[in-house]
């Protein structure tokens, strides 16, 4: 298991919060509501911490870096650069749908590549930060899937396709998810809770925060005599009516809140 560490930075005092975290916002251009609810967020709230850790599915689908300059996508990467550009520390991580992200986003955006899973120190406390998809280990077949597009030479031989090939091909990836996704049960695709545990240990942590499963809560348990404490962060969708989004705040004295952004 690889981890990234990543250290508590010192930034402005005038941030009021050590950190903010989302996941499964999942944009896109044919979702302008949650695009407008994402932008606003960045305004109002990502400008008052001093770290923003997005932890995966930040787009609903990402064919590659030398698609950064389509409008849309040029607008989120604009909206993350000017956050960087005012001080704000901001960190990334792969979901499952935008694993193909890499270091010509993370220029454009001054944003830190994070691999999964991670451990990072905010407010003093050790947290292991994770997408949630790997942890999903019931659902054998997603898994082979994982494996199979996370792997170096696979992506590098997709990525050498033409653009407009590999943006045919992530469409009838999308449309395979969602018929599997259908015939599915939600205990499978809800993570597993010794492959949870297995982290836990193998992080040496006692407080997890993750997204994926589009479940949000808070989970308590004792694993090996001690208290761990796992959060699941919101999925976003504004569209058609729809209210809903958030994330995870922790603030100096390292106490988590949640936030709510659909009033």
């Amino acid at each position: 298991m690889q981890l990234s560490t990543v250290d508590p930075i010192s930034l402005p005092p005038t941030r009021k919060l050590a950190a903010l975290l989302i996941s499964d916002v999942h944009l896109k251009q044919e979702s302008p509501q949650t695009a407008a609810a994402f932008f606003q967020f960045l305004e109002n709230v990502g400008t008052q911490t001093q770290q923003l850790y997005l932890l995966g599915d930040l787009f609903e689908y990402w064919a590659g870096d030398d698609d950064r300059d389509a409008p849309f996508n040029a607008r989120v990467v604009s909206a993350l650069r000017k956050l960087s550009d005012v001080g704000v520390k901001v960190f990334w991580m792969a979901g499952n749908r935008d694993f193909l992200v890499g270091p010509a986003f993370m220029l454009a955006t001054g944003a830190t590549y994070l691999r999964d899973p991670s451990v990072v120190s905010i407010a003093g406390r050790s947290i292991v930060l994770t997408h949630g998809d790997a942890q999903c280990t019931d659902d054998v077949d997603y898994q082979l899937f994982r494996s199979q597009v996370r792997a170096a030479r696979w992506q590098q031989d997709f990525l050498a396709r033409p653009l407009p090939e590999r943006l045919v091909v992530i469409n009838q990836m999308r449309e395979q998810s969602r018929v599997a996704q259908s015939v599915k049960t939600q205990q499978i695709m809800d993570v597993n809770t010794q492959a949870v545990d297995a982290l836990f240990t193998a992080t040496d942590t006692s407080l997890m925060i993750h997204g994926h499963t589009h479940r949000p809560g808070v989970h308590e348990s004792v694993l090996n005599d001690e208290r761990v404490v796992r959060h699941v962060l919101p999925d976003w969708d504004f569209e058609n009516g729809a209210t809903r989004g958030g994330g995870i705040a922790i603030d100096a004295n390292g106490i988590v809140a949640a936030v709510n952004v659909c009033s």
